[in-house]
């Protein structure tokens, strides 16, 4: 692909310096359907981003569209701040029926504001409100959101560097294998736990993600994530599951954790909740959790009702059948089978390791700049991907969950290509 140079001028005169993901893909994006992206030069792009797991259904997918559309046409209520309108009714509604109730959840909704660390930070407040316990135990390599309750549960040294003042009540704990099997799970947390000398305050809640997407697309082990749970109720903490970014169907059921069989206390959603890419976050608890005072936690966004509209066509959609379920985890088959066709070809000296659920893989390279590497490599042949992990050492695959098998199949071969000519 021949790329001209964009004028970027604009944006980088007048843009601030913290702008980050247009610095790896140096065009201006004017459209975007299904799977792809298209520059104003009429350049494509396949989309293995999905705005970073926000476009699970893909861009402008046309049945969301659609809605949005005829609700926006009739004049429906737009903002609404938490006022009852037809538009969360019918999400709530839908939500309930077809999501909680055939999991046996009878979790309260929470809309706290409309992005991920609005949902972390409330959650985080509740845990400390229900408990009467300011700590909160998170995980290696965790990432939690960018304000600054979030940040302290949050392991990324860059970014919790930014928020310039002390980040305090977090303590963290190994994450599933940091330690490579060395030490049996949970042995030193059940220890500082029990141990009156440890320095430890009793957590009020533990927060960890089934999946750590930015922290290096790190997978707990089912088995790891009920020996968390246990560990929690014999403590008396809280257990909250951060599904922000692995929720929605991207490890294949709606929920992230239900291949463990756990029951989190408390549940974070966002990016892909709202189906259309529209912003929207929920925080999920169970009821005997519901302590909250009238507006002791608000949000001027927290009504988002084009979002309530996108978000209840999308279930509606995808998740009343399973079939979503199926064919992520399809999928998924097919970006392991070239991944371990990766790692073969250029040998464990080269590759590190390659892992995933679902629809979210990562590959790691021992040589920590190839990744960004092969991400440039990627963005020349037309393949959106990012890096991720402590040192951006790890490449990130997250597709539209609605991509094509052909789709699939063309960026996997796009990677390959990159990797082969980047070494």
């Amino acid at each position: 692909m021949t790329i001209t140079q964009p004028d970027l001028s604009v944006f980088e005169t007048v843009e601030s310096e913290v702008r980050s993901y247009c610095r790896g893909w140096p065009t201006i994006f004017d459209r975007a359907q299904g799977s792809y992206m298209y520059d104003e030069d009429g350049h494509t792009y396949l989309d293995f981003f999905a705005g970073a797991g926000t476009l699970n259904y893909g861009h402008n997918n046309p049945v969301l569209k659609r809605a949005l559309l005829d609700y926006l046409e009739r004049d429906g209520v737009v903002h609404g701040l938490d006022m009852s309108t037809t538009a969360k009714r019918a999400f709530l509604e839908t939500f309930r029926d077809v999501i909680l109730k055939p999991r046996g959840m009878d979790h309260k909704v929470m809309f706290p504001g409309p992005t991920g660390t609005n949902a972390v930070e409330a959650a985080l407040k509740l845990a400390r409100k229900v408990k009467g316990r300011e700590s909160i135990v998170s995980f290696t390599n965790a990432f939690h959101g960018m304000s600054l309750g979030s940040l302290a549960v949050t392991g990324n040294a860059f970014k919790r560097a930014g928020a310039g003042i002390p980040l305090v009540h977090g303590t963290p704990m190994p994450f599933d294998d940091y330690l490579n099997g060395a030490t049996d799970d949970f042995v030193w947390f059940e220890r500082l736990l029990e141990d009156q000398g440890s320095g430890l305050n009793k957590p009020a809640a533990v927060i960890v993600e089934t999946v750590q997407g930015e922290g290096g697309i790190n997978v707990a082990r089912a088995e790891w994530l009920r020996a968390l749970q246990d560990l929690c109720r014999r403590h008396d903490m809280l257990l909250i599951v951060d599904d922000i970014q692995m929720g929605c169907g991207r490890t294949g059921a709606f929920f992230s954790f239900e291949e463990a069989g756990i029951e989190p206390d408390i549940i974070t959603v966002s990016k892909s909740i709202g189906g259309y890419g529209l912003p929207l976050a929920l925080t999920l608890f169970k009821p005997e959790l519901d302590v909250w005072e009238p507006g002791e936690h608000n949000g001027t966004f927290r009504g988002n009702n084009p979002a309530f509209v996108t978000a209840t066509a999308a279930i509606e959609t995808y998740w009343t059948d399973g079939q979503m379920e199926k064919q992520t985890l399809a999928r998924g088959e097919q970006i392991e089978s070239v991944m371990r066709a990766i790692a073969e070809e250029h040998g464990k000296d080269v590759v590190a390791d390659y892992r995933g659920r679902g629809l979210v893989w990562g590959m790691e390279f021992h040589d920590k700049d190839r990744a960004g590497a092969v991400c440039k490599r990627a963005f020349e042949l037309g393949l959106l991907l990012e890096d991720c992990g402590a040192q951006s050492e790890v490449v990130k695959l997250l597709p539209p969950l609605t991509i094509t098998p052909e789709d699939l199949d063309e960026g996997l071969r796009v990677l390959a290509r990159a990797v082969r000519e980047t070494a």
